[in-house]
């Protein structure tokens, strides 16, 4: 088998773009909600207004040409072709980085941060805090394969990570995730095959300890809050993906409408937007990371993961070095003696003032100085 690294540019044709605005110009649309604000789902009239943006004024040649500014490379590893951004650091010294992305993003989330990760002396940093940068597309991913077998969840995506590492001449390496990232990143814990030296979660998970239900902190409170909404009004499009990922996808691979309405009101609900989404990140970088769904057609294998790893991610404790970045606005918080139970060597710990689940996306400069905090202790 060929452990070949071939570039890898981004590239939409003319048919796909022109097939692209034919569809959402043929939209046939719903009637809007009898509500006046988002608890029915995604408001009539934005996604209206996004699409007619997205297929009258949308650049996606120049949004292409940006996303192509970041080195990318396919590699092929166990019959998938792994697509991935790997930026260098200057520094050759530099610690390498893994980091993962969840659904509904991409690798989109991290073009922020790639920069200051890299180059920390060209953004007001130090370099002795510089990174090798690598941003894999999960397997059903923006560019990498759609699997075509069944098999292909958190732990087996861990270990494809680890063997896309040390092809990359990493021998030693630290990861960060949040979402399916956090998950992924905390099975390369778990599994500890011996280059992992730490990893770093924004969303780590680790449930609510029975012993301290009857003393919760207010932090605490806020959690079990948050979760008990989240499972009661927001975990709808996850019990579908983790069920019936196929039946979901004929009409997302189908309807850019449908795909932008799907994604678009998650960042809605799970950024720090005070009511809309556009107040976290611009119209622009939303739809590129909806094209990276929209152009590979990635609806259904992407609703895969879920069907994979729900019911099957082990729980069990983690040894490696660990650090957490809690975000307010984040889906699912954990506290620190929660966490503490599972993650065993917590060697960073921060409760953030703002910023919610796409912690890269939304608030790039809080994230880099989490990660370059976290992983300072385990520079060789």
């Amino acid at each position: 088998m060929s452990d070949a690294v071939t570039p890898f540019r981004i590239e939409a044709s003319d048919a796909e773009l022109d097939d692209l605005k034919r569809r959402l110009q043929a939209t046939r649309w719903p009637e809007r909600e009898c509500v006046d604000d988002w608890s029915q789902g995604i408001p009539l009239a934005y996604v209206q207004e996004v699409c007619a943006y997205w297929a009258e004024k949308y650049d996606w040649r120049a949004r292409e040409a940006y996303l192509n500014s970041f080195d990318q490379f396919q590699t092929r590893i166990e019959e998938l072709d792994i697509h991935f951004v790997h930026v260098r650091s200057p520094h050759e010294d530099a610690l390498p980085l893994v980091i993962t992305h969840g659904w509904p993003g991409s690798i989109v989330e991290f073009h922020k941060v790639i920069g200051p990760l890299t180059d920390p002396a060209s953004h007001g940093g130090d370099p002795a805090d510089a990174f090798h940068v690598v941003c894999p597309s999960l397997p059903g991913y923006g560019f990498s394969s759609k699997p075509a077998t069944h098999g292909t969840g958190v732990d087996r995506t861990a270990t494809l990570w680890d063997q896309l590492m040390r092809r990359l001449g990493y021998e030693r390496y630290v990861a960060q995730g949040g979402d399916w990232g956090a998950m992924v990143t905390t099975a390369i814990g778990m599994q500890d095959l011996g280059a992992c030296a730490g990893i770093h979660l924004n969303m780590p998970i680790a449930p609510p300890d029975p012993d301290t239900l009857g003393e919760l902190t207010e932090q605490e409170k806020g959690a079990m809050a948050s979760l008990q909404h989240y499972q009661q009004w927001d975990s709808g499009y996850s019990k579908q993906q983790s069920t019936r990922p196929q039946t979901v996808g004929y009409g997302l691979v189908d309807s850019p409408a449908g795909q932008a309405a799907w994604i678009l009101e998650k960042f809605w609900a799970w950024t720090d937007c005070n009511g809309h989404p556009e107040n976290a990140l611009g119209r622009d970088e939303l739809l590129d990371n909806v094209m990276l769904y929209w152009l590979p057609a990635t609806a259904a294998s992407s609703a895969r993961l879920y069907w994979e790893s729900f019911n099957q991610i082990a729980f069990g404790d983690v040894e490696m070095p660990t650090g957490c970045s809690i975000f307010p606005k984040e889906i699912m918080r954990t506290s620190k003696r929660w966490a503490a139970k599972r993650f065993k060597n917590l060697i960073h710990w921060n409760e953030l003032e703002k910023g919610g689940h796409f912690a890269a996306f939304e608030q790039p400069d809080l994230f880099v100085e989490e990660v370059r905090t976290c992983f300072r202790p385990l520079r060789a």
